[in-house]
Parts: C-alpha cells; sequence; structure tokens
C-alpha cells in the first residue's frame, strides 16, 4: 500500500507491500530472508503468516488491531480502524512523524511539512471521473427559480393568521386547560375505574 510505502520513505525502514512470502523470516536459504527489528502489520488478520513467522524469530510485532482483530503473536496492539484507506493512511502518517520526533530529526515545536495527502493511496481514474462530474457539474447552468410563483400547498401568507392573532393568547382557544388553576375534585366513590 502507498501508506506503508511512504512510511518506509520517510523512517527508513524496509517495505513489505503485497503478498507475504512464506519463509521470508524463517528460511536462511531463500534469497528474501530478513532479519528486522520490528514487524509492523496493518491488519493481524490477512497477515497471519508474518506473524507466525516473527513469532518463531522473536520479533517484535506492532499491529493496527480492529476490534475484531486476532491478538495472537501481536506484541503492541493499536486500536484502530485497519480497514478504511484513509485511517490506514493517517495512522502510518502519524507513526512516522512519531519515529522523526524520537529520532531527533523532527522538532515537537514545528508542524511536520508533510501532508497526510501524500499518504493516501487514489485510483487515477477515480481522481479524473471526479473531476470529470465537477466540471459538468459547474458547467451546466441551472435554471432560474421563480420566486413569484405561489407555493405548491397553496397556502397564503400574506391573507394572516387564521384565528387569533395575539401570541398571548391559549392554544387551544377559551376551551384550553389552565394549567395554574387548582385541581378538579376527584370523580365520587366507585367512578370510572
Amino acid at each position: 500500500s502507498r501508506a506503508g510505502l511512504k512510511f518506509s520513505q520517510y523512517t527508513g525502514a524496509l517495505p513489505m507491500a503485497g503478498r507475504w512470502m512464506p519463509g521470508t523470516l524463517t528460511n536462511q536459504i531463500t534469497t528474501k530472508y530478513l532479519e528486522p527489528r520490528l514487524l509492523i502489520v496493518t491488519d493481524p488478520r490477512t497477515d497471519s503468516q508474518a506473524l507466525k513467522e516473527a513469532s518463531y524469530a522473536n520479533i517484535p510485532v506492532l499491529a493496527l488491531c480492529d476490534t475484531d482483530s486476532p491478538l495472537e503473536n501481536v506484541d503492541i496492539a493499536i486500536p484502530a480502524n485497519n480497514k478504511g484507506k484513509e485511517s490506514i493512511a493517517l495512522l502510518y502518517w502519524l507513526l512516522a512523524r512519531e519515529v522523526q520526533y524520537l529520532r531527533g530529526t523532527l522538532n515537537r515545536a514545528t508542524g511536520w511539512e508533510v501532508m497526510v495527502d501524500s499518504f493516501f493511496w487514489r485510483d487515477p481514474e477515480e481522481l479524473e471521473q471526479k473531476e470529470k462530474d465537477d466540471q459538468e457539474q459547474w458547467a451546466a447552468p441551472k435554471p432560474a427559480e421563480d420566486w413569484s410563483a405561489q407555493p405548491a400547498g397553496g397556502d397564503n401568507w400574506e391573507a394572516g393568521a387564521t384565528g387569533d392573532a395575539s401570541w398571548d393568547a391559549p392554544a387551544g382557544g377559551a376551551a384550553a386547560d389552565d394549567w395554574s388553576a387548582p385541581a378538579a375534585a376527584a370523580p365520587a366513590e366507585g367512578g370510572n375505574w
């Protein structure tokens, strides 16, 4: 993913985006054999093979975990939404910024000039379609609205209010209940219970 690649660009980490080759951490004969000091996993459910190999090699694992993520072989779980591309990009941006802070290459008093948007992956076709839709929306003239026409309900606002025009009058007119009056007498014995 783009977020993982950008994270590795700014931190100097080795990215392993795409399919995990079994034996990467355990089979020393393969050409892709690695001995990392830390393994960062976006989704423990989909990267279960990498987690299993990291446990065999005693490599600490930091994982972005959702509510349904298994925590087997995960040393540090960061509770997060690991399904949405924007949330993953934001999390990797935050991790990269924190690594920069901890290394001392970035001062906490100043902001990081790298925008979060650079960690997002955007489909070029999707961007072109959105741009085309925006141009069509602004290019098409809107029909002029006729404010002098009467509303569909036939309401005549200039005719005035129907009924009592006083705002101080009770809502139901003279027949309305007076809440400040004393309570009515209790019904006689054997009343309507």
